[in-house]
This record gives structure tokens, sequence and C-alpha cells, in this order.
């Protein structure tokens, strides 16, 4: 059969034109910012993934950061912090692991959530904690750390010191009229190890002072291996009702990583 000109283009144009739009339907409807979704997850959770930075969302409030760190001991690993939002306000505790993932976080925030970001926390000293500090500082965002935290980073840092400013034991926030702490339990990880705690959500930010379930101990240079069970057993008894628990690395989960850090390290 003869097909008049330009039939067979024509088809292959309308056809190109359809299946460009279902990706972009698709790439819409898991509201990934253009340009940004690379080694995409197929948890819809996840509300955007880039190379350097993912962002998951946890609760109504709680967001779940997680950058990479290149270690020689451990390989790429992936770090986490915790977001919380609430009208149009947000806290984070500790800095995707540099500054070019740190802005995109802030970039998200500001951009895709229209949020103030009113603190930014650092939990204890190393990079993984504070690798990003420099892109909050360049939007002028406050941030704050436990006078333990500030004292160790001036030993081995002075400069990334510049803009923080100190609580000893514990400081209150408030985000969207919401309170949201820092918090100190004891010496575990490091001896400055702080935790976040948001109680409408009954979500915990351990930092590497929580492990996820079936962890190794990882890295313990700076560790206080007597008193690190014991510092997690205060944490879960003042917070009993806890559902959201975040670890300084791997997955998120519930209570069940209080008691799986505690065993792990009372071995």
């Amino acid at each position: 059969m003869n097909h008049p000109p330009f039939q067979k283009p024509t088809f292959f144009i309308l056809a190109l034109t359809a299946l460009l739009f279902i990706a972009n339907s698709k790439a819409s409807a898991n509201h990934f910012p253009v340009g940004t979704a690379v080694h995409i997850s197929n948890d819809s959770s996840f509300v955007y993934q880039s190379s350097n930075l993912h962002i998951k969302k946890l609760s109504a409030h709680v967001y779940q950061h997680i950058s990479f760190l290149n270690t020689n001991s451990f390989g790429r690993v992936e770090c986490n912090g915790m977001v919380v939002v609430n009208n149009k306000e947000a806290i984070v505790f500790d800095t995707p692991t540099d500054d070019k993932s740190s802005a995109e976080l802030i970039s998200y925030l500001s951009k895709q959530l229209g949020c103030t970001i009113k603190a930014i926390v650092p939990t204890h000293f190393h990079e993984d904690c504070v690798g990003g500090l420099e892109s909050f500082r360049k939007k002028k965002i406050p941030a704050f750390a436990s006078s333990q935290t500030i004292a160790l980073l001036q030993a081995k840092d002075p400069a990334i010191i510049s803009h923080l400013r100190s609580f000893d034991n514990s400081m209150q926030f408030t985000i969207g009229g919401k309170k949201v702490y820092a918090e100190y339990f004891g010496e575990g990880h490091t001896k400055d190890n702080v935790i976040g705690y948001f109680p409408d959500d009954n979500a915990v930010f351990g930092g590497c002072l929580i492990k996820e379930m079936n962890a190794t101990k990882g890295f313990l240079g700076d560790a206080n291996l007597i008193a690190w069970p014991e510092t997690v057993q205060k944490l879960k008894q003042k917070y009993p009702n806890t559902k959201i628990v975040i670890p300084g690395h791997g997955k998120s989960g519930g209570s069940e990583l209080f008691d799986y850090t505690i065993k792990l390290f009372q071995q």
C-alpha cells in the first residue's frame, strides 16, 4: 500500500511527543524538580533526588536529608540529617556533607517548600555534620551548636566556628509556632553528640549516637564505648513514645533503633 507523503514522519513525531508527555507527567507526580532526578528510587516518600542529595518525607513535618561522604575506611557513606518544617519555617539538624549538597538542601527548602530556614544545628564536630556550614553562612542562616562542639571545632578548624552560637545542654527552637529541641544526654559516638527532638511527630534525630538496624559499630576514634549504651538508655527513657528515629547513617525506623544501639554497645 502506498502511503501519502510525510505520513510516517508525522506518526513518529506524534508518538515521540506522547512519550515525552508521559515522562514529564511521571516526574511531576513524584515532585522531582526539573533536572535533578538522578538515581531515582521507587519509594514515593523521596521528594528530591540528585547525585549529591536525597530528601525523604517521613511525616507531616519531618524530612530526612541524605548526602554522601567519601571515606578511606568505609567507602562512600550515606549521611543523614533531619529537617522539621512547619508554617513555612524550617530547622535543619546537621548540614549535608559539603557546600554543594547543602546549597541544594537550602534551595529545596526555600524554593520548593517556600520555607525560611530559622536554624542549622550540627549535632557533633565531625565532617558529616558540619561539612556544609559555609553554604548556610552565605545565606545568613543562624547556626547553633553545643559549647562542647564549638570547643572541639576550635581545636580542629577555628575558621569554621565564626558564625556558630553556643548552647550548653539543651536549646529550644520555635518553628512556625511549634517547639523543636536540641538536647545533650551524654557521651557516645563523640563526647559532644546531641540529638534533635520534635514532639508533635514524636521524632528523634539521633545522629551518629544512634545506629540503623544491623549496623556495625562504625568509626570509634572519638567514642566513649562505656557511656554509649547508658546515654541511649537515658534518651529512650525520656521519650518512650518515639515513633520516628533517624540515625546518623542508614535507614530510619522507630524506637527499635534505640534498643539495637543499646544492645550493640553492651556487647
